[in-house]
């Protein structure tokens, strides 16, 4: 399994969608496949519905929402 660094994918630019996280030469956000995948869509039906976009585009949108994440929570402290 090859592994997907998303830094290679996602980029944010402030021209670009306000600088929100998008897919590298499109104007797809990171926040849009995440929502997208959140309701149950899954990355064939993405690709179904944005042909230009890749697998490891989205796969990229992924790995950058889980690091964000990881990264947020370890600004603080998260009592269990």
């Amino acid at each position: 399994m090859n592994v997907i660094h998303w830094r290679d994918y996602i980029i944010s630019d402030p021209r670009i969608m306000l600088g929100k996280p998008t897919i590298k030469g499109t104007r797809i956000t990171v926040e849009l496949i995440v929502d997208r995948m959140s309701y149950g869509e899954t990355i064939d039906d993405i690709l179904e519905a944005y042909p230009h976009l890749t697998r490891e585009g989205i796969l990229a949108c992924l790995r950058y929402a889980a690091y964000t994440l990881n990264h947020e929570l370890d600004d603080y402290d998260v009592a269990a």
